[in-house]
């Protein structure tokens, strides 16, 4: 758990993903059209990694966002974030976007 913790806060936006997920993808396109790089990490063979993010609370597991270090939800919690205008302050609020 305290690997989840140490990669999430070490960038503003981080996403913990599989590369077989379908959502995972859309999350990461949708963070990029909004002008944020978030550091990506894919634990595709790393159990201990999908463990330690539902014990953090992550369900589903992927994807597992963070913003400024807090974890932030799944697809469905990011894409409501997103429609109804509070994703892309809280990207600015932590720095990973500027406008």
């Amino acid at each position: 758990m305290d690997k989840v913790k140490a990669l999430a806060s070490k960038n503003a936006a981080v996403i913990f993903t599989k590369s077989s997920c379908c959502m995972c993808h859309s999350i990461k396109a949708l963070f990029y059209d909004l002008g944020a790089s978030p550091a990506v990490h894919e634990v595709d063979h790393d159990a201990d990694m999908e463990w330690a993010l539902r014990r953090q609370g992550c369900n589903p597991a992927f994807p597992a966002v963070f913003i400024g270090g807090k974890y932030i939800g799944s697809a469905k919690d990011v894409i409501s974030l997103h429609a109804d205008g509070s994703l892309k302050q809280k990207l600015i609020d932590a720095r990973a976007i500027w406008f």
